[in-house]
């Protein structure tokens, strides 16, 4: 099968969850004997910041302005089984519109930001997607699940709406060698939000003002370089994904903060769950709807939602550490990893394909 991509970013990892989740669903989909091609707009914010220009598992075009590249690459889009675009891509509504005029292929859309599209598209609408491009979409595939595919399909008209969660690679991210560049007590990955920001003050800043003496450190883009950070937090603000295996196998306990939009939707777990787990990372986080359904609540992880609870996980044995850290990551090898993810895209393609119209009106969401 011939795939063509029009994302975010798959070649920069900085500020943004997309990348990884691409990179793990696109190298599964190549192992499996499929193609895909990239098209990612090359802009100065991550072009700075790049981690490869050209990989071995799919092609990877970068372009300047679409006008440059459009007819080419809707050629390429046209000879391929699918094309997909995907929230917040640049010049997104006018792709979208190029590739909704194509026949042949199965045309997909790839929300890795659903919430927060469907919230903005009540209020000033989103620059990468119109409202009424999503009917011509043969299948939306959301980041999120539970009720935002039921609205998706209700409210928005999309023919059908099937969930695509984040995922890891194990063969990328693995237990190794801790770092003294990482080593700490307690880890946060995350690129600075405003709705993020108070459980980050409440579930990492105040832990670590409680406790001077453990070592935390905390890598991340965009926060305010005028802030105030205890003396006890490091503060690290990128961190490459060749080097996430060994942040967090440098991490006695990492956590987890899901941004305000997203939990309050639920069925969203981060790439970073993920990819912690399967380096073999005990993890604590905040609560949302259907957690649950991803790992065990007291077996594979710890939910905390105070400073008292972040406290009382960093005062569990390494033993106990040890092995809720290993129950996640069997967990996660087993139902997360991005060639799970891929045949489950797989699935919906073909889903997709052999509906028929009446079929897709009627569709239950999974």
């Amino acid at each position: 099968m011939k795939i063509t991509i029009f994302g975010l970013t798959i070649s920069s990892s900085w500020g943004n969850g997309h990348a990884t989740p691409y990179r793990a669903i696109i190298r599964a989909l190549h192992r499996m004997g499929h193609t895909v091609h990239f098209f990612e707009k090359d802009v100065p914010y991550y072009s700075a910041r790049r981690d490869f220009y050209s990989c071995d598992y799919c092609d990877l075009t970068l372009y300047y302005d679409w006008a440059q590249v459009r007819n080419n690459a809707l050629r390429i889009a046209a000879e391929s089984d699918v094309v997909m675009t995907a929230s917040y891509l640049p010049e997104g509504q006018r792709i979208s519109a190029d590739v909704l005029d194509l026949a042949a292929p199965l045309r997909v859309f790839y929300d890795l930001d659903t919430p927060i599209t469907l919230a903005k598209m009540e209020n000033t609408g989103v620059e990468y997607l119109r409202r009424d491009q999503l009917p011509g979409f043969d299948l939306v595939l959301s980041f999120t699940g539970g009720r935002v595919l039921q609205q998706l399909e209700r409210d928005y008209g999309a023919r059908m709406a099937r969930p695509l969660y984040g995922c890891v690679d194990p063969d990328v991210y693995m237990r190794c060698r801790p770092s003294p560049e990482f080593t700490c007590e307690l880890s946060y990955m995350g690129t600075y939000a405003p709705d993020r920001q108070t459980k980050v003050n409440e579930l990492f800043l105040e832990p670590a003002r409680r406790n001077p003496a453990r070592q935390l450190v905390l890598a991340g883009s965009m926060y305010p370089r005028d802030w105030q950070w205890p003396a006890n937090i490091r503060i690290l603000e990128h961190v490459s994904p060749h080097q996430h295996p060994e942040f967090y196998s440098s991490s006695r306990l990492t956590l987890n903060i899901t941004r305000a939009e997203m939990a309050r939707n639920g069925w969203c777990p981060s790439g970073r769950f993920f990819e912690a787990a399967a380096c073999g990372t005990p993890l604590i986080t905040d609560a949302w709807e259907a957690l649950d359904y991803f790992f065990d609540l007291h077996r594979d992880l710890r939910v905390v939602s105070s400073a008292e609870d972040v406290e009382a996980a960093l005062r569990m044995t390494d033993d106990e550490l040890a092995q809720m850290a290993q129950h996640a990551r069997e967990r996660t090898l087993e139902e997360h990893s991005g060639a799970v993810r891929a045949k489950q895209l797989l699935q919906y393609f073909e889903e997709a394909r052999s509906a028929s119209p009446s079929d897709l009106e009627t569709s239950e969401v999974a």
